[in-house]
């Protein structure tokens, strides 16, 4: 591969308050090899920054690459090629937008993850969770009312479908075995009702807490973690005191939720901006008018609770969980964090938060020697304002994912 030095730049350190101006950074291999503060010397490419933003590229932790459609029950029946095809361009729009790492919550399996790392399609780096595991009627369980329960859910390969269901400790051992079998990076389970799903109230509590210490300690064994769908404190606490690593969402968190997961070290996972799009498009793009219902319950209190977990020193990663059309929303999570916290604070979920969460807070979120060569070049000052991370890549002139430039507007300049 060859070498790149990118010379004269305002370097962005998620660690650091401000830009450090007149750096030097070179790329070798896919790594980054050197930051300097003086002329680096070197035999490959050199692209003269002239003072613009070098920055780290952002993480999304809370992503459904395949779900292509806001109506997930019925997405689950559409054949596996037009899923696949279909979740292309928006793999591709993430990366363009300077999202270079996503962790799936649900539905993205190792097939995606490799069709990636071989270039047949271009998008981010991807930690996929496999299927989500839920409970029968819980925010995995697609089925409608009317559904015939006594036929067991079909646990075939759909590429379309975002969960499986297993009820019971063995069962629920089992389906996190398969998962991490086929190739899942980590765990996501459902802790509580949610959203999207037919017939679960958002209150409802998931699992009970032998299933999810059975999950934890699955995952445990394979040296990885569980991810957990939890909106109410009941919920939150009963899986964070059962091992949960990371909360999804976690919008109806009251003060000593927060200061419960502050003490197990847990982190959280906001994902605002979809509220946001559910609300204002939701039905226009065929979430079903159950969901549309349960939008209000949860909206507002997700923006109150990002307050709350900052005072309470709950580390924060930053999540979109965006589905079908509403996928183009995903940079706008920047400008609701950057509205209750500081820009710097928002950054740093979608980069250094984000890295220790995924347990590669050496490789990605800082662009220092001997991380990956995950890159964005920004018009704009993003500590000042996060506008120049906004909208669809459009002030992100060039974007670099493992050393290669993907997207380079700065060749037409």
């Amino acid at each position: 591969m060859t070498a790149v030095l990118f010379a004269n730049a305002a370097l962005l350190d998620p660690l650091e308050p401000e830009l450090l101006e007149g750096r030097h950074v070179l790329i070798e291999d896919g790594i980054v090899r050197e930051v300097s503060d003086r002329p680096l010397k070197h035999r490959g490419t050199t692209i003269d920054l002239k003072g613009k933003t070098l920055m780290p590229g952002l993480i999304d932790l809370h992503v459904h690459l395949c779900a292509t459609q806001l109506n997930l029950s019925s997405q689950a029946h559409v054949p596996n090629v037009l899923v696949t095809l279909r979740a292309v361009p928006i793999m591709r729009a993430m990366l363009r937008r300077g999202f270079t790492t996503v962790r799936d919550a649900g539905g993205a399996g190792a097939p995606l993850k490799q069709a990636l790392e071989e270039g047949l399609a271009e998008g981010p780096r991807v930690f996929v969770s496999g299927r989500a595991i839920s409970q029968t009627g819980g925010h995995g369980d697609g089925r409608m009312r009317s559904d015939f329960l006594h036929d067991a859910p079909c646990q075939c390969v759909r590429v379309g479908a975002i969960g499986r269901v297993a009820d019971g400790v063995d069962a629920v051992r089992r389906a996190v075995r398969e998962e991490l079998q086929m190739g899942a990076d980590q765990i996501k389970i459902m802790a509580s009702g949610g959203v999207a799903s037919p017939t679960d109230p958002v209150g409802a509590l998931g699992y009970s807490e032998d299933e999810i210490r059975a999950a934890v300690a699955e995952a445990h064994g394979r040296q990885t973690y569980v991810m957990a769908h939890a909106y109410t404190s009941e919920a939150i606490q009963r899986a964070v005191r059962c091992g949960v690593r990371t909360i999804e969402h976690g919008n109806l968190a009251d003060e000593a939720t927060a200061h419960v997961m502050a003490e197990h070290g847990a982190y959280v996972v906001p994902t605002l901006i979809t509220y946001d799009a559910l609300a204002s498009e939701g039905a226009q793009y065929g979430l079903p008018p159950e969901s549309v219902v349960k939008i209000a319950a949860v909206h507002e209190a997700g923006k109150r609770s990002l307050e709350m977990f900052k005072q309470a020193g709950v580390k924060m990663g930053l999540g979109t969980d965006l589905l079908g059309e509403s996928h183009r929303h995903q940079s706008d999570e920047l400008r609701i964090r950057a509205e209750i916290l500081s820009p710097a604070e928002a950054i740093a979920s979608a980069t250094v938060i984000g890295a220790e969460v995924l347990g590669m807070q050496d490789r990605l979120g800082r662009l220092v020697p001997g991380a990956y060569a995950d890159a964005l070049v920004v018009d704009g000052n993003p500590l000042r304002s996060i506008d120049c991370l906004l909208g669809q890549g459009e002030h992100i002139p060039l974007v670099m994912k493992g050393g290669k430039i993907h997207f380079n507007d700065l060749a037409q300049a």
